[in-house]
Parts: structure tokens; sequence; C-alpha cells
């Protein structure tokens, strides 16, 4: 990193505008045309399982240039308990500082945080390349299974790493993903609408047409 003069914050209400404009502008035609996480993290705001300490922004000079948040969840664990953890995101830092060391720097400090408030593991969709760095490892090793995944389907995308060390020990079964991030493509189309006008493109490697 070559500036080193930011700080990372909780989330101010006034904030609001400018880290859905934020994460628009580093998602938009990453995984599809266009994009949905900022409205994902504007319905998420107000969902029971939204952890309000955990919603977190990156600020340098006065603008905001990253942002993380983090969702109660449970594992639904073969032996009948259900086991509560973190999932985590949308995470991003402003697309003309990516690859500078700003991701992770947010992203532990974010799980610092996360850990200091008692939570005992975190499970979310990820490239383990980037977070691997930080700790995560493929949730499979940790016995943990992604819902609706066909058996022998490919779940290198499915991370996981432990706050609590052995928190998972012994624990087998099956991640929920947090009902709120799941969006209707008319409500993000009609909340996208309030944003300046960006073309959506069909790039090779989007996941979703």
């Amino acid at each position: 990193m070559q500036n080193t003069n930011y700080i990372i914050r909780q989330e101010a209400e006034s904030d609001h505008a400018a880290a859905e404009n934020l994460v628009r502008e580093s998602f938009w035609n990453v995984y599809r045309p266009g994009c949905s996480e900022h409205y994902v993290l504007h319905v998420l705001r107000n969902d029971p399982a939204f952890v309000k300490e955990l919603d977190l922004v990156m600020e340098q000079n006065g603008r905001l240039i990253g942002q993380n948040m983090f969702m109660k969840t449970v594992i639904e664990a073969d032996d009948g308990r259900s086991i509560p953890v973190l999932t985590m995101g949308p995470i991003c830092i402003t697309p003309a500082l990516k690859r500078q060391g700003y991701g992770k720097k947010l992203l532990d400090h974010s799980l610092e945080k996360a850990a200091a408030m008692g939570f005992g593991a975190v499970l979310f969709e990820g490239n383990i390349g980037f977070y691997g760095k930080s700790g995560f490892d493929h949730a499979r090793r940790f016995g943990i299974r992604y819902h609706d995944l066909p058996e022998g389907a490919d779940d290198s995308f499915f991370l996981c790493r432990e706050l609590i060390p052995g928190y998972l020990n012994g624990v087998t079964g099956v991640y929920q993903t947090p009902a709120g991030y799941y969006v209707d493509d008319a409500d993000v189309e009609a909340f996208d609408a309030a944003f300046p006008a960006k073309e959506k493109l069909k790039l090779p490697g989007q996941l979703f047409g």
C-alpha cells in the first residue's frame, strides 16, 4: 500500500448513499451485466440478522473507498443443532484502489472486530486465492456443506474461517444463506434507476446472465 492514510469505522446513516454507489461501481458488470449488490446492501441494513456493529466503511481523505458488512445465520447441523455463524458481504474497495492492499486491511480489521464480539465462524462465497491470505479455507474441510448444492458439484467457492479456534469441531451440516440476500430483479431495476446511467455488458467470466 502506498498510502496508509485511511480510517475504518462504523457506517453512519449519512454514508448510505455513498456506500451504495461505491458498491455499485465496484461490482458493475463483474458477476452479471449490471449488478444487484448495491440493492442487497440497501435491503440488508433493515434485516433482523444484520450486525450493525460490523457494518464498516473505509475512508480516505474524506471519501469512502471501501465497505464490508456481516449477517447472522446458522449451520443446520446433522445432529439437529443450529450452530450460529456469520456470513459476510458485499465487501468492496473502490475500483481505482483495488489490488493495492486496501481490501486485505479492511477484511482483517473486520474479522478482528467480529472475533472480539464473540462470533465463532464466518462462512461465505469467495475466491480462495484472495481470502485464503486472511485465514479462510474451503468449508468442506470443516464438514460444512453449501445449501442446495448437488452432491459432487464444485464447492470451491464456499469458504470458512473459524474466529474461535475449534468452534466447528464435531460439527457437520448445511450452511444457510440468509433470505435477505435473495432479491427480485424488478426491485433491483427500480432501485438502480435512481443512480447515474451505466451500460450493462455481458462479459466473459460472469457467473450470471
